[in-house]
């Protein structure tokens, strides 16, 4: 089943304008859709196109690569194998999971220089040194990011209404406690299937949850198995498990130790970057000084991770249950979970921020007494002022941090937003607003 992705069109504008100059490489987790993008986009866009699996790439293929220097040859043999005609400029070379067979990657630089076929690549994990160490990286390599299926592209293969939620965001009026209840389940029914194409797939397909369970917990499977291969010792694992019970804490950062329950080492912090490169997880950084820009003032010592898709994140909350267990998605959707899960809409509001291009960044600062500290959950820059998120997960509460971060940095503040499940409001300059309007924050003059 193929769905509506956005990366459809940033590859439609990379075929009219770059591809003559350029292969595109779509960069991704594994299972977010990146080979079914691929071949999807080849099958209407072109006249013909050859898919090289290299997870299951038969010696046939892979001998055609020996003459890799004699272009001719090689378009001649690979055409033979496959029993495909290719045509000049009408025709595309897929190479999914392309960091399985570096020598492909390489062979990119002399492809598109050649000018006679496009070239798209996948590839997961695609950063790892292990992967790239003994090649030269083309720099004719377009890269576009591939996330799990946005809120938008989730409402669109499930048949809601999407664009309703666009409308009334521009209205920034009171929506009514009706249609706030009726949006909210829809969105956390979001949170419970997530963004995962198969999982999404299986949902649109009438499958219960525990069908929709088994599905995430496969995919957690294998991202493990991915992870053993870079680090046998299983503390990249534990580093990715770890990140639901971290948020729970409510500490001002991720830390390395309380994931693998021994004292960080060197080793440890270039399995983080291993982590962080294989697009399972998503970095927040902390600003140290929100008065200047965020990105120069990120600390790089002071983090938290998300999990990049929050069905993913549901499932490692609860993967100490069977995946059987209904009654805890039961219990999600009609919002009688425990009050204390903030962290989930926090994880959630992580996932729609990154799907919107933004970086994630958060900001803590020391109270009075100096033992404890204030901490807004995100900023994001909108023009020359920072505006800053607290995200709740029931009521709005108090916001003591997110008040004293409007006075602290009054002159450099743009908007305060406390997302919730509550309707639209408006108090004490700080903007109220139910999480399902996070994809419009800062893109509409009234939000």
């Amino acid at each position: 089943m193929f769905f509506k992705r956005k990366v459809y069109d940033r590859l439609l504008e990379w075929k009219k304008l770059y591809s003559d100059k350029y292969a595109v490489l779509l960069e991704g987790a594994r299972r977010v859709g990146k080979s079914t993008i691929a071949e999807h986009f080849a099958q209407n866009e072109y006249r013909s196109y050859i898919l090289i699996d290299f997870g299951a790439v038969s010696q046939e293929i892979m001998a055609c690569f020996d003459d890799i220097y004699n272009l001719n040859l090689f378009f001649l043999r690979l055409q033979a194998v496959t029993g495909i005609d290719l045509y000049e400029h009408d025709s595309v070379i897929i190479f999914d999971e392309v960091q399985l067979y570096p020598k492909a990657r390489q062979a990119i630089k002399q492809l598109v220089k050649d000018g006679r076929y496009h070239y798209i690549e996948t590839g997961s994990l695609i950063s790892i040194k292990k992967n790239v160490k003994d090649i030269l990286i083309p720099s004719e390599e377009m890269k576009i990011s591939v996330y799990p299926m946005d809120y938008e592209e989730f409402c669109d293969a499930a048949g809601m209404n999407y664009s309703l939620l666009r409308e009334l965001s521009v209205m920034h009026e009171k929506l009514g406690q009706q249609v706030n209840r009726k949006l909210m389940r829809d969105l956390r029914l979001y949170m419970a299937v997530g963004g995962m194409p198969q999982a999404v797939e299986a949902y649109v397909d009438g499958s219960n949850f525990t069908a929709i369970d088994q599905v995430k917990r496969q995919i957690i499977a294998l991202y493990e198995a991915d992870f053993k291969k870079i680090d046998p010792s299983g503390k990249l694992a534990m580093m990715y498990r770890s990140i639901p019970a971290q948020l729970a804490r409510d500490t001002k950062k991720y830390r390395i130790s309380t994931a693998t329950g021994k004292r960080k080492s060197v080793k440890d912090e270039r399995l983080l970057y291993d982590l962080i490169d294989s697009k399972t997880v998503l970095p927040s950084y902390n600003s140290t000084d929100p008065r200047v820009s965020l990105s120069y003032t990120k600390d790089l010592d002071s983090y938290k991770l998300y999990v990049a898709d929050t069905g993913l994140f549901v499932t490692l909350l609860f993967s100490d249950r069977s995946a059987a267990e209904n009654e805890l998605y039961a219990k999600l959707l009609s919002d009688k979970l425990p009050a204390n899960l903030g962290y989930l809409y926090e994880n959630l509001v992580a996932q729609m921020l990154a799907g919107s291009g933004r970086e994630l960044y958060y900001h803590t600062w020391k109270k009075k007494d100096g033992t404890h500290y204030y901490e807004v959950d995100f900023l994001f820059s909108e023009g020359t002022k920072v505006s800053a998120i607290e995200v709740k997960s029931s009521g709005t509460g108090k916001h003591e941090s997110l008040t004293e971060f409007k006075t602290r940095y009054a002159r450099h503040v743009g908007k305060c937003y406390i997302l919730s499940q509550k309707d639209v409001d408006m108090k004490e300059g700080i903007h109220f607003l139910p999480v399902y309007m996070t994809p419009f924050l800062g893109m509409n003059e009234q939000i």
